[in-house]
């Protein structure tokens, strides 16, 4: 029988993919390098676990045997993604992560072919970064083949997670970006907002971001012109703009290592009964050179819980059916434009 390993299960989201697997009876693997944390969370759910940190590429390897897919929740991912690729290219084993970081969809892009010739697959952004938002921008250019152009945008309630923070912090030290004519390009932070109009009629302001689609949406589509947008309050968007005088400051190491330090004591992630009570929206617009637009709307809930549940379907499915050949893929292209559809509480909204 397959086996798959949850690595980085002591962190905030680790803990609900763990525990969540466990009640459907999947059998995973718990590894990370906090021992306490491991052997806690292992002797709770009653499953096997490893501790090992990924500094030993011999000792990472070594961890993998009897594996057949791992399952990366540890981030920040710029840190931890290139190790465990590499350590799955080298076993044969399939390599999915949670990340939302365009240089780690890069990097596992880069990897397609090496994925190929091993058999594996390679699938960063099993979360909630991207496929809500990836798999919404497969539905538009399904509806509108010629699009030129793609905006996607989301509001996500309940709070960030320590690694989700954790990440936003190296962001804000190397500035926007977007896609345009078909390159990744840098922008400053907060370089266009906008307002995004909810089904009940609320108006919601909002800011580009360097969300992952910004990278994966064009593998998926082929559009050469992707912004994307979180929904914010109107002042962080000046304060944001204030915020660039500063960037060149917040590129330094040990001014990223403070303000980490700040959300490691500050940020505990959001509780069951805050993700309860909070969900996520997500907008796709589609525009064609004549200027036409296509556009959709998703409701879900607490961007963590469909983590959950989007990366167990695409573990699942990845075990019992592994496409042959392998290679890099992203989620609309492993599980199709509808798979977000078939996830718990997800609801495609049709413009008015």
């Amino acid at each position: 029988m397959p086996t798959f390993m949850i690595y980085g299960a002591n962190g905030y989201t680790g803990r609900l993919i763990a525990r969540e697997a466990a009640r459907r009876g999947m059998r995973p693997v718990l590894a990370g390098r906090s021992r306490d944390g491991i052997e806690a969370l292992a002797g709770e759910l009653g499953l096997s676990r490893r501790v090992f940190d990924l500094a030993d590429a011999a000792e990472l390897a070594r961890n993998l045997d009897g594996i057949d897919l791992v399952l990366h929740c540890a981030g920040p991912f710029s840190q931890t993604a290139a190790p465990m690729l590499e350590a799955c290219l080298a076993r044969k084993v399939h390599y999915l992560d949670i990340t939302g970081e365009i240089d780690v969809f890069e990097l596992c892009h880069r990897a397609d072919a090496r994925a190929r010739q091993q058999g594996i697959v390679v699938l960063p952004g099993s979360g909630f970064d991207v496929v809500p938002t990836d798999c919404l921008a497969a539905q538009l250019k399904r509806r509108m083949p010629d699009a030129v152009s793609l905006v996607l945008a989301f509001e996500a309630g309940g709070g960030p997670s320590p690694g989700t923070a954790k990440t936003s912090v190296e962001g804000l030290g190397k500035g926007g970006r977007v896609r345009i004519n078909g390159e990744v390009t840098a922008v400053p932070l907060g370089w266009k907002s906008r307002q995004f109009v909810r089904n009940d009629g609320k108006s919601r302001s909002a800011m580009t971001i360097p969300w992952g689609d910004v990278y994966t949406a064009y593998v998926s589509t082929g559009i050469p012109n992707i912004e994307t947008y979180m929904v914010v309050p109107p002042k962080t968007i000046a304060r944001m703009a204030w915020m660039r005088r500063l960037q060149p400051l917040l590129r330094f190491a040990f001014v990223q290592q403070l303000m980490k330090r700040r959300i490691e004591r500050a940020t505990p992630g959001p509780s069951e009964q805050r993700r309860q009570d909070s969900g996520c929206y997500v907008w796709g617009e589609a525009t064609d050179a004549g200027g036409k637009q296509a556009r959709l709307a998703l409701s879900a809930p607490n961007g963590y819980d469909l983590t959950v549940t989007a990366s167990l379907g695409i573990v699942e499915r990845v075990l019992a059916e592994p496409p042959a050949g392998g290679g890099y893929f992203t989620p609309s292209q492993l599980m199709g434009a509808d798979y977000v559809l078939s996830l718990p509480g997800v609801h495609l909204i049709e413009p008015a």
